[in-house]
């Protein structure tokens, strides 16, 4: 276990990086494997557990191994469909064993997921960060706002209901998913709701973690976890379609990893873990933020709202108005 330095007990909060693979396309089985160390978490003292960006069931490498971009493509609308049907649906239930291990353990846990999106039909796909407290409840659903590169023909651009920040002792903590973390206003954003832990959820890869986790650190004067998976070549199960396809052009190694912790004065807390499965643990201080912030607070003493401001807007998007 890393600790940050010692302070006062009410400002202490253990937390957790569960850095594993998911059973590829599989929800129930990665679900397992998800539930199986949110309880671990708990066990080691966690009062939150991080998993990586589309965990649930899985990134969609396939893209860039099987012509993703051909248009009309059977291959890749058979693997669509795949991914549609192994998607998650809040309203059926799918993260309702999560939601009661997370009370259970009285643990929250910010898990990536592929949601398919009832009140947008049903039929769409979003990469989302869903944030899941303590009491087991269901407190934000974040639809990634722009799918990056090759993302954009399996995943549907989100919207800005779910840029919410929580609080958590005495942090407030907010997540966004991958390449938002390079979004400045997205940034922003939770600034100014007061963040001051920020989740960074990656599908895995040490070139995503390694700068930009200690960047936006130093930037918020917070706490960043980065959480990211790993996808193995073994990874695939055998009854994946197409996935002598998928294999002809896959490395061994997808997603190396790279989950890690920063300091809000920009210094590792936990340094980048790369290439094993496991769970990273560590106690931070939110004395260390109070410190930071003397200097440099963006949406407060160093703010200039007079100068410039930013407008979230929250409404969950949909393409149908209902008037009765």
């Amino acid at each position: 276990m890393n600790h940050d330095k010692k302070g006062h007990p009410d400002d202490q909060l253990t937390i957790g990086i569960a850095q594993i693979a998911p059973v590829w396309l599989d929800r129930e089985k990665t679900l397992e494997k998800i539930l199986q160390f949110t309880a671990l978490a708990a066990a080691d003292g966690c009062q939150l557990v991080v998993f990586g960006e589309a965990l649930l069931p899985g990134y969609p490498f396939w893209i860039e191994l099987t012509d993703g971009a051909r248009f009309n493509s059977p291959v890749q609308k058979e693997i669509h469909a795949h991914y549609m049907d192994q998607a998650v649906q809040i309203e059926a239930g799918h993260l309702d064993d999560l939601c009661r291990v997370a009370a259970d353990r009285k643990i929250g846990v910010y898990v990536g997921c592929i949601e398919r999106a009832l009140d947008r039909g049903g039929h769409s796909l979003y990469c989302a960060l869903v944030y899941i407290d303590a009491e087991g409840i269901i407190q934000s659903t974040h639809r990634k706002l722009m799918p990056t590169y090759e993302e954009r023909l399996t995943w549907s651009a989100g919207d800005g209901h779910g840029l919410r920040v929580h609080r958590l002792a005495p942090f407030s903590v907010g997540g966004l998913n991958c390449w938002e973390n390079w979004m400045p206003l997205a940034r922003a954003a939770m600034y100014a709701q007061g963040e001051d832990l920020h989740v960074a959820v990656w599908p895995g890869g040490i070139h995503n973690t390694s700068e930009i986790t200690r960047f936006i650190a130093k930037e918020a004067r917070s706490y960043v976890i980065s959480a990211s998976g790993l996808m193995r070549k073994s990874d695939f199960p055998a009854e994946t379609p197409h996935l002598e396809k998928i294999l002809a052009h896959s490395p061994d190694l997808l997603a190396n990893g790279g989950s890690c912790i920063a300091g809000p004065d920009g210094e590792w807390i936990v340094e980048p873990c790369v290439g094993e499965e496991k769970l990273i643990v560590a106690t931070i201080d939110h004395r260390h933020v109070r410190e930071e912030r003397q200097n440099f607070d963006p949406a407060g003493h160093y703010a200039r709202p007079d100068v410039t401001q930013l407008t979230l807007n929250r409404t969950r998007q949909s393409t149908l108005r209902i008037v009765d």
